[in-house]
């Protein structure tokens, strides 16, 4: 099957910038247009979704991902609603729920069903709390409200997620898809926040050597 490189540095300048650019958005598809460009447009980390034969590969609903949404994003920086709605009608099809072209729904909910029912990839994720390992295909960041938090960026937020939810990475995880806080119409828990273009997950994986802050030895004791 043909492929297209993602857009990057002048490139992507040049082919998503301006009117009637990116996935075009109809009928409450807010979250799998903005997913779906967070996960295509400009990196190629999970391209294996467009390409390998997983276990349970539906490849009707890999080829219209590629072949309808991806590669003309990447070629002309323009997906067309028809498109995203055929991948919607598909989706309705083969999972268990029936409002998938109409409603909004979580972007965690698509993405476990492309995932793991359709595509059947691995888990991307191994997070341990409390002694129990957990497999996931993103992580969504939940939290309290932070006052002293105005412009918060990535890093500060998946810190303190993983503080407050008494999280660990088991690995490093080939791909890490996060989740911004949540909000509705009436309600933002931050008006802005600064994307991390980098994350440091030193801190966040379970068992790694670090350096005591008193000594400078390896630390033998954490202290939240």
């Amino acid at each position: 099957p043909e492929g297209f490189p993602p857009l990057r540095n002048e490139a992507a300048v040049r082919v998503l910038r301006g009117r009637m650019k990116g996935i075009q958005g109809h009928c409450n598809s807010c979250y799998m247009d903005a997913a779906l460009f967070s996960l295509f447009s400009c990196t190629s980390v999970l391209d294996s979704m467009l390409f390998m034969p997983f276990p349970l590969c539906d490849r009707d609903v890999q080829g219209i991902l590629r072949d309808e949404i991806v590669n003309p994003l990447r070629r002309t920086g323009f997906v067309r609603a028809g498109s995203v709605m055929h991948l919607r009608e598909q989706l309705t099809d083969k999972g268990q729920c029936s409002s998938f072209t109409n409603a909004e729904k979580d972007p965690e909910e698509f993405l476990n069903l492309l995932m793991q029912q359709i595509l059947g990839m691995e888990p991307l994720l191994k997070l341990q709390s409390g002694g129990r390992q957990q497999d996931s295909y993103c992580y969504q960041i939940f939290l309290d409200k932070q006052e002293d938090l105005v412009v918060p960026n990535v890093q500060q937020l998946l810190e303190r997620s993983f503080l407050s939810s008494e999280l660990k990475l088991v690995e490093i995880p080939s791909c890490f898809i996060i989740q911004m806080p949540r909000f509705g119409k009436e309600y933002k828990m931050f008006s802005k926040i600064i994307p991390s273009l980098e994350l440091d997950i030193t801190d966040l994986l379970l068992d790694s050597p670090r350096e005591c802050c008193l000594c400078g030895d390896v630390a033998t004791l954490e202290c939240s």
